[in-house]
Protein backbone atom coordinates (compact mmCIF):
# COMPACT_ATOMS: atom_id res chain seq x y z
CA UNK A 1 0.00 0.00 0.00
CA UNK A 2 1.52 3.33 -0.93
CA UNK A 3 1.90 6.35 1.31
CA UNK A 4 -0.95 8.16 -0.09
CA UNK A 5 -3.36 5.32 0.20
CA UNK A 6 -2.68 5.09 3.85
CA UNK A 7 -2.74 8.55 4.53
CA UNK A 8 -6.16 8.27 3.13
CA UNK A 9 -7.07 5.20 5.28
CA UNK A 10 -6.25 6.58 8.23
CA UNK A 11 -8.21 9.96 7.49
CA UNK A 12 -11.40 7.81 6.69
CA UNK A 13 -11.08 5.89 10.13
CA UNK A 14 -10.08 8.70 12.08
CA UNK A 15 -13.41 10.31 10.47
CA UNK A 16 -15.52 7.14 11.66
CA UNK A 17 -14.21 7.51 14.83
CA UNK A 18 -14.88 11.17 15.64
CA UNK A 19 -18.48 10.13 14.37
CA UNK A 20 -18.85 7.60 16.83
CA UNK A 21 -17.50 9.62 19.52
CA UNK A 22 -20.10 12.76 18.79
CA UNK A 23 -22.97 10.19 18.27
CA UNK A 24 -22.13 8.91 21.60
CA UNK A 25 -22.98 5.86 23.71
CA UNK A 26 -19.43 4.23 23.90
CA UNK A 27 -17.94 5.18 27.36
CA UNK A 28 -20.49 7.45 27.61
CA UNK A 29 -24.60 8.15 28.20
CA UNK A 30 -25.62 9.36 24.38
CA UNK A 31 -27.60 12.66 24.73
CA UNK A 32 -30.93 10.99 23.27
CA UNK A 33 -30.52 8.07 26.35
CA UNK A 34 -30.20 10.82 28.70
CA UNK A 35 -33.25 13.18 27.85
CA UNK A 36 -35.65 10.74 26.61
CA UNK A 37 -38.94 10.16 28.66
CA UNK A 38 -38.96 13.29 30.26
CA UNK A 39 -42.12 15.02 31.02
CA UNK A 40 -42.01 18.81 30.89
CA UNK A 41 -42.45 19.37 35.05
CA UNK A 42 -39.17 17.37 35.40
CA UNK A 43 -36.93 19.20 32.59
CA UNK A 44 -38.16 22.36 34.23
CA UNK A 45 -37.28 21.48 37.40
CA UNK A 46 -34.23 22.94 39.12
CA UNK A 47 -32.90 20.39 42.49
CA UNK A 48 -32.21 22.17 45.81
CA UNK A 49 -28.38 23.68 45.49
CA UNK A 50 -28.24 23.55 41.12
CA UNK A 51 -28.62 26.39 39.11
CA UNK A 52 -30.01 24.78 36.22
CA UNK A 53 -32.55 22.82 35.08
CA UNK A 54 -32.36 19.86 32.29
CA UNK A 55 -33.90 22.54 29.97
CA UNK A 56 -31.61 25.05 30.50
CA UNK A 57 -28.93 22.55 29.94
CA UNK A 58 -30.48 21.13 26.43
CA UNK A 59 -31.04 24.80 25.45
CA UNK A 60 -27.09 25.56 26.23
CA UNK A 61 -25.87 22.26 24.55
CA UNK A 62 -28.08 23.13 21.27
CA UNK A 63 -26.82 27.01 21.24
CA UNK A 64 -23.52 25.87 21.58
CA UNK A 65 -23.83 23.25 19.09
CA UNK A 66 -25.46 25.85 16.27
CA UNK A 67 -22.42 28.20 17.53
CA UNK A 68 -19.64 26.03 16.65
CA UNK A 69 -21.37 24.53 13.18
CA UNK A 70 -22.30 28.27 12.15
CA UNK A 71 -18.29 29.49 12.99
CA UNK A 72 -17.54 25.91 10.82
CA UNK A 73 -19.15 26.78 8.00
CA UNK A 74 -20.02 30.66 7.93
CA UNK A 75 -17.10 32.35 7.39
CA UNK A 76 -17.63 35.91 8.95
CA UNK A 77 -19.77 34.66 11.20
CA UNK A 78 -20.70 36.28 14.84
CA UNK A 79 -20.68 34.12 17.94
CA UNK A 80 -23.64 35.08 20.31
CA UNK A 81 -22.36 37.01 23.55
CA UNK A 82 -21.04 35.28 26.38
CA UNK A 83 -21.95 33.83 28.39
CA UNK A 84 -25.65 35.77 28.30
CA UNK A 85 -26.44 34.73 24.92
CA UNK A 86 -25.52 30.39 25.60
CA UNK A 87 -28.24 30.37 28.86
CA UNK A 88 -31.69 30.87 28.46
CA UNK A 89 -33.10 32.64 31.33
CA UNK A 90 -36.74 30.52 32.06
CA UNK A 91 -36.11 26.89 33.49
CA UNK A 92 -38.46 25.20 31.30
CA UNK A 93 -39.53 25.97 27.90
CA UNK A 94 -43.32 27.70 28.11
CA UNK A 95 -44.93 24.38 25.95
CA UNK A 96 -43.69 20.93 25.09
CA UNK A 97 -43.49 22.02 21.39
CA UNK A 98 -40.60 24.31 22.66
CA UNK A 99 -39.16 21.16 24.23
CA UNK A 100 -39.34 18.57 21.25
CA UNK A 101 -37.85 21.79 18.81
CA UNK A 102 -34.84 21.81 20.75
CA UNK A 103 -34.21 18.23 20.67
CA UNK A 104 -34.87 17.87 17.22
CA UNK A 105 -32.59 21.50 16.60
CA UNK A 106 -29.66 19.34 18.07
CA UNK A 107 -29.92 16.51 15.99
CA UNK A 108 -30.02 18.28 12.97
CA UNK A 109 -27.26 20.20 14.14
CA UNK A 110 -25.43 17.48 14.65
CA UNK A 111 -26.02 15.84 11.41
CA UNK A 112 -24.69 18.90 9.86
CA UNK A 113 -21.48 19.08 11.68
CA UNK A 114 -21.28 14.92 10.92
CA UNK A 115 -21.50 15.63 7.01
CA UNK A 116 -18.91 18.89 7.00
CA UNK A 117 -16.33 16.11 8.78
CA UNK A 118 -18.16 13.52 6.35
CA UNK A 119 -16.64 15.23 3.11
CA UNK A 120 -14.03 13.36 1.93
CA UNK A 121 -12.55 17.02 0.83
CA UNK A 122 -12.91 18.15 4.59
CA UNK A 123 -9.71 19.51 5.49
CA UNK A 124 -9.78 18.63 9.53
CA UNK A 125 -6.24 20.05 10.43
CA UNK A 126 -5.80 23.54 8.68
CA UNK A 127 -7.03 26.04 10.93
CA UNK A 128 -9.88 28.57 9.37
CA UNK A 129 -8.51 31.57 7.79
CA UNK A 130 -11.69 33.20 9.47
CA UNK A 131 -10.64 32.15 13.34
CA UNK A 132 -7.50 32.14 15.52
CA UNK A 133 -6.19 28.55 14.73
CA UNK A 134 -9.32 26.43 14.91
CA UNK A 135 -9.59 23.82 12.42
CA UNK A 136 -12.36 20.96 12.39
CA UNK A 137 -10.89 18.58 13.83
CA UNK A 138 -10.89 20.38 16.91
CA UNK A 139 -13.94 21.55 16.57
CA UNK A 140 -15.59 18.31 16.38
CA UNK A 141 -13.72 17.48 19.50
CA UNK A 142 -14.93 20.52 21.36
CA UNK A 143 -18.85 19.99 20.31
CA UNK A 144 -17.93 15.65 21.99
CA UNK A 145 -16.23 17.32 25.37
CA UNK A 146 -19.00 20.06 25.69
CA UNK A 147 -21.97 17.96 25.20
CA UNK A 148 -20.50 14.70 27.16
CA UNK A 149 -20.09 17.41 29.99
CA UNK A 150 -23.31 18.67 30.21
CA UNK A 151 -24.88 14.83 29.56
CA UNK A 152 -23.47 13.96 32.59
CA UNK A 153 -24.76 17.53 34.68
CA UNK A 154 -28.31 16.12 33.39
CA UNK A 155 -27.97 12.27 34.61
CA UNK A 156 -27.11 13.66 37.59
CA UNK A 157 -30.35 16.15 37.92
CA UNK A 158 -32.16 13.20 36.65
CA UNK A 159 -31.14 11.26 39.57
CA UNK A 160 -31.46 13.72 42.34
CA UNK A 161 -35.13 13.89 41.18
CA UNK A 162 -35.19 10.05 40.94
CA UNK A 163 -36.30 9.67 37.25
CA UNK A 164 -33.12 7.82 35.70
Amino acid sequence: MNKQSTSRSDSSSMKRELIALLRGGHAHVSFSAAVEDLPLKVVGAKPPGLPYSIWQLVEHIRIAQADILEFCRTPGYVSPKWPDDYWPVEAAPAHVSGWEKSLEEIHQDLDSFIALISDPAADMFTPFAHGQGQNLFREALLIADHTSYHIGEILVIRRLLDRW
